[in-house]
């Protein structure tokens, strides 16, 4: 996650990580990239099932109810580990989290026991009532889907009006006072769409997007041929940095992430060189405390069944079940090799990524796409985009 506002636009300083001990359990939500313990915020699929049909759904999501799915006494229990383990976060994603009807219970639950709760959402089935709930319970963030405007968005969603469900969802988040962001992936077939998503950050004043690089899982594993080249992907990542950095200018600043391809962070850096940004020093000690890909260490997954994850991508290895043992004692006592690989993935990484200068930035970038595409878990990212002159 590179915070291109934070970086580009100045909003973070490095002094503003320092002054909470860069502890998590301190830090402020918009800060937590930057803590020293990578407590792992924690990704809970709660259920698999879905309204929509979306063609790159890395769970593989569809609308009946599975009957393996965690109970909501298990999911307690489960959040009363977490709690103690000192997890800073909680996102509550699917499938689609809101057709399980405890969501309310168990999101309060987990705020109750000092965690911050967001849900992740398609936004189809927030009506007013339920963002009234949602607000009421104490949810933090609300991170709704969109991937382009209406005939886009509606096409990757397989669900003819999605688009404009997920609109009311908005506003009716935004009625209800819950801060309220959007999330878009990013593909050859909807780059065009960036600017679009910028004018309704503008519009409809909606104050944060992150901007998802695509990964190849789920039914996203067969869209290898619809990532975007090399060369596209840097003009994407231009293209948002240019429109964050206007709206900044306009007086009307967003905060705005690229997520899920850690060589925005250096190549972000060495355009502030470019540019002879005065910042650019700072921003580097930033991309420093951010230490790139942080799967199986600074975020983690539980799924609808209990299985354990090292991000909500890499569903074909589980490092264990919660049923059977407590999250804190899988992450923190790995028994799979491959668990305590990752937690030290640099000394692993092969190829370009072994030899790269920005590798203590990057953290050798997403090994599941690497395994997707070369069948080795530590081959080099086939998405990083920097030219082997910049890396070297």
């Amino acid at each position: 996650m590179i915070g291109i506002s934070k970086l580009y636009c100045g909003t973070v300083e490095p002094s503003d990580a320092l002054r909470y001990g860069r502890e998590s359990g301190r830090m402020p939500s918009h800060l937590l990239q930057f803590s020293a313990d990578k407590r792992p915020v924690l990704v809970w699929n709660i259920t698999k099932q879905c309204n929509l049909k979306c063609v790159h759904c890395y769970a593989q999501a569809k609308d009946v109810a599975m009957e393996n799915e965690l109970t909501t006494l298990q999911g307690k229990a489960m959040l009363d580990d977490l709690s103690q383990f000192g997890v800073p976060v909680i996102l509550f994603s699917g499938g689609e989290p809101l057709v399980r009807k405890d969501l309310p219970e168990l999101a309060a639950y987990a705020v109750k026991k000092g965690m911050r709760a967001v849900i992740s959402t398609n936004g189809t089935l927030i009506t007013r009532e339920t963002a009234e709930t949602l607000k009421k319970i104490g949810l933090s963030y609300v991170g709704i889907s969109l991937d382009g405007m209406e005939q886009i968005n509606d096409h990757f969603r397989g669900v003819s009006g999605a688009y404009k469900k997920a609109i009311a969802g908005i506003k009716n988040c935004q009625e209800a006072g819950i801060k309220v962001g959007l999330r878009f992936t990013i593909n050859k077939f909807n780059v065009n769409e960036i600017n679009g998503i910028f004018d309704l950050l503008e519009d409809m004043e909606i104050p944060r997007a992150c901007f998802y690089h695509l990964v190849y899982a789920g039914r996203g594993s067969g869209m290898v041929k619809e990532d975007l080249s090399h060369e596209d992907s840097r003009k994407a990542v231009d293209l948002i940095i240019d429109r964050t950095r206007l709206l900044h200018d306009k007086g009307k600043p967003k905060e705005v992430l690229t997520v899920d391809n850690h060589a925005d962070g250096p190549y972000l850096y060495l355009r502030m060189l470019k540019e002879k940004s005065d910042r650019a020093g700072q921003v580097l000690e930033l991309l420093q405390m951010n230490e790139g890909n942080s799967s199986g260490r600074g975020i983690g997954c539980v799924s609808w069944d209990g299985e354990v994850y090292a991000d909500q991508f890499w569903r074909h290895h589980s490092f264990g079940n919660i049923l059977k043992n407590p999250f804190s004692k899988i992450w923190t006592e790995p028994d799979d090799p491959l668990l305590k690989q990752l937690k030290e993935k640099k000394k692993h990484v092969k190829g370009r990524c072994a030899t790269c200068r920005w590798l203590d930035i990057c953290g050798g970038n997403f090994r599941v796409r690497a395994e997707a595409v070369t069948g080795d878990v530590w081959a080099p990212d086939p998405a990083c985009y920097l030219t082997d002159q910049e890396i070297s």
